[in-house]
C-alpha cells in the first residue's frame, strides 16, 4: 500500500555516519530512524531500506526544504511502523514530516493521502476521513484515495458509503489493495465464501515476500479459520514464512492454529517468539488466554496487566502532533480478562461514542454489558452488531448467549449451533461458556 522508495546510493563509511549524527543534532525537525533488532534486522530488505533512509536524511541535510525527500522519508517511516510495530515512534515521525510538507504545500495530494493513512492507523477515523475527503477533491481519479475513504467509512460504520468507495477503487485499479477491501466488505455482510475469493485475488495480485502481500495472506488465513479450515489456514501461514522468513504475524498465525488444535505448549512457543520480534499487543493478549488454558494462572494475570500497560494512554503520549493511538476497544477487552468490569465499560463507552455505527464496536458494547449482567442493554447493542448479516462465528456465538439470556431461546440456540458448526475450533473459553446453554444448564435471566 506504500509507494516504493526511490533507490539512493549511500557510501556506508564511518564519516557518513558521523555526518548523520551531526545532522540529527542540528536539525531536530527531521526525525531519524531507529535500528531494528532481532531477526527482522537481518534481512536484505532492511539493509536496502536503511540505506535509502540514510540517503534521504543526507539529502535533507543539504536541502532542508526538499518536500519530495520529506515525503519519501514519511512513506518509509509509515512502512517501518508496519514492519516493526513501533507505531508510537514512527507514526509521530511521519506526521511531523507530513505536517511540514503541508504547511508549505496545503494542496499536496500525496501528503494528504499519507497523513490520512497515519491517522487511520492511529484509529483517528473521523480525522482520517476528513483529510481523505480533502485529498479526493484534488484528484478524484486516484484509486488509493478511495481505499482510504473506504477504510474510514468502514471503521465509522458507514457501510453503504464504504461499498461505493470500494467499487470506485476496484474499477480504477483492481489490485491487492482494492481486492482486499472488497473481501472485507463481503465478510462484513456475511458472504464468507465471496470474501475468500476476493482475498485470494488480492494475494495473487501482490508481489510475494513483500510485507503487504504476506499480511494479506494472513487475512486469508483468518477467513479459513472462521470456517474451521485449519489445514488451509496453516498452509497460508507456512507459505508466508517461506516467502518472508521470520514474519512475526505468520509465526503467531501458526501459534493460533496450534491453540485451536489444543496444543497449548506449542502455541505458547510460537507466540513468545513472535512477541519478542516486534511490538504488537495482540501477541501478548493471546498469551494471556494461552497461559490460562495451560493452567498457568499467575503468568496469565501478569501478561494481562502487561497488555493493559501497553495499551494505556498513559504509556503512549500523544506528543506535539496531538495524535496518539486510540485503543479503547482493545482496552475494554483487556480489562474484561482481568475481571475489571468498570474499566471495561469505561473504555467501551469511550469507543462507542466515537463510532456508534461500527458493528465490531457494537459487539464489544454488547459483550461488556453481558459480562456485567445487564442483558437488556447487551441485547440492544448486539442486535446493532448483527444488522449487516455478518457470519463471524464469535459474533454469532456471543449474540446467541445474549439472546438466550433475554428469553429468545429458539433464536439464541440456533445462533450458537450455527457458530459452532461453522467454526468447531472456536475460542475455548467462549465455547465452554456456550456449551452451558446448549446443555440447558443456563437459560434466560430470572
Amino acid at each position: 500500500m506504500k509507494k516504493i522508495l526511490q533507490k539512493i546510493l549511500v557510501v556506508g563509511t564511518l564519516a557518513f555516519f558521523a555526518v548523520i549524527l551531526i545532522f540529527s543534532r542540528k536539525n531536530e525537525s527531521v526525525p531519524t530512524f531507529k535500528e531494528r533488532h532481532g531477526p527482522i534486522a537481518l534481512s536484505a530488505e532492511w539493509l536496502n531500506t536503511k540505506a535509502a533512509i540514510q540517503g534521504l536524511l543526507d539529502l535533507l541535510r543539504q536541502k532542508p526544504d526538499d518536500s519530495k525527500a520529506m515525503m519519501q522519508l514519511a512513506q518509509a517511516y509509515i512502512q517501518e511502523a508496519r514492519i516493526t510495530g513501533d507505531h508510537a515512534y514512527y507514526d509521530k515521525a511521519s506526521l511531523d514530516l507530513l505536517d511540514q510538507v503541508l504547511k508549505k504545500e496545503p494542496g499536496n495530494f500525496e501528503a494528504l493521502c499519507c497523513k490520512s493513512t497515519v491517522l487511520l492507523s492511529q484509529h483517528h477515523f473521523s480525522d482520517g476521513l476528513t483529510v481523505a475527503q480533502q485529498a479526493v477533491k484534488l484528484n478524484p481519479y486516484n484509486a488509493f484515495i478511495y481505499g482510504l475513504l473506504c477504510d474510514a467509512n468502514v471503521e465509522l460504520g458507514n457501510y453503504d458509503e464504504a461499498i461505493k468507495m470500494a467499487d470506485k477503487m476496484v474499477s480504477l485499479r483492481p489490485d491487492i489493495r482494492s481486492y482486499s477491501r472488497v473481501s472485507y466488505l463481503r465478510e462484513i455482510f456475511g458472504d464468507l465464501e465471496g470474501a475468500k475469493q476476493a482475498m485470494k485475488l488480492a494475494v495473487s495480485a501482490g508481489f510475494p515476500g513483500l510485507e503487504q502481500t504476506e499480511w494479506t495472506r494472513m487475512i486469508l488465513a483468518h477467513l479459513y479459520e472462521c470456517s474451521g479450515e485449519l489445514d488451509s489456514a496453516e498452509m497460508q501461514c507456512k507459505i508466508a514464512l517461506q516467502e518472508r522468513p521470520d514474519y512475526p504475524f505468520a509465526i503467531a498465525g501458526i501459534g493460533r492454529i496450534q491453540k485451536e488444535r489444543g496444543n497449548y505448549n506449542d502455541a505458547i512457543k510460537y507466540y513468545e517468539k513472535a512477541k519478542d520480534m516486534i511490538t504488537e499487543y495482540s501477541f501478548s493478549d493471546e498469551l494471556t488466554d494461552l497461559y490460562l488454558l495451560n493452567n498457568e494462572k499467575e503468568r496469565s494475570q501478569k501478561i494481562a496487566q502487561t497488555v493493559i500497560d501497553m495499551l494505556s494512554p498513559n504509556s503512549n503520549a500523544e506528543g506535539t502532533t496531538g495524535h496518539g493511538h486510540y485503543a479503547d476497544r482493545e482496552l475494554a477487552y483487556a480489562y474484561l480478562k482481568t475481571g475489571d468490569l468498570d474499566n471495561a465499560l469505561l473504555h467501551a463507552q469511550i469507543e462507542y461514542e466515537r463510532r456508534p455505527k461500527n458493528i465490531d464496536v457494537c459487539e464489544m458494547m454488547g459483550w461488556v454489558k453481558y459480562k456485567r449482567g445487564e442483558y437488556a442493554e447487551a441485547n440492544m447493542y448486539i442486535s446493532q452488531a448483527l444488522h449487516t448479516g455478518s457470519k463471524n462465528p464469535q459474533l454469532l456465538c456471543r449474540a446467541g448467549m445474549i439472546k438466550l439470556k433475554c428469553g429468545e431461546k429458539e433464536y439464541g440456540l440456533s445462533m450458537i449451533k450455527n457458530a459452532l458448526n461453522m467454526d468447531p475450533f472456536l475460542d475455548p473459553f467462549l465455547k465452554k461458556e456456550a456449551s452451558q446453554f446448549l446443555s440447558g444448564t443456563v437459560y434466560a435471566n430470572k
